[in-house]
């Protein structure tokens, strides 16, 4: 599945526009880490488990986009975007989107 931040690929013709694919999750920040970022925000310096919990998020928001396109036989998503958002406190939604598409065979 190709993805790209794009709105058309050089050299590839859309074939069949298949509309709007999303994948999203909602996680927690663990509360022992949470001090430990806390006491790190203090003294500076990047806050690596939220950094890493992030990426976990947008990793998981990204599979489950891609299975949406999956299941609608796109071979690519294009003009992918991604979005945050609080849910309550201490909660956060990573939210991935794109337009699934049908792109010509490579030449």
């Amino acid at each position: 599945m190709l993805l790209t931040n794009l709105e058309v690929v050089p050299g590839r013709r859309v074939v069949e526009h298949l509309g709007l694919v999303q994948g999203s999750t909602v996680r927690a920040k663990h509360a022992g880490k949470d001090i430990l970022a806390g006491i790190k925000n203090v003294f500076g310096g990047e806050l690596r488990a939220y950094t890493d919990l992030l990426q976990e998020s947008r990793e998981e928001a990204i599979e489950r986009m891609v299975a949406q396109a999956q299941a609608l036989n796109a071979n690519a998503v294009l003009n992918v975007r991604f979005s945050t958002s609080s849910v309550a406190q201490g909660a956060a939604e990573l939210f991935a989107y794109g337009t699934a598409v049908r792109l010509e065979d490579a030449p």
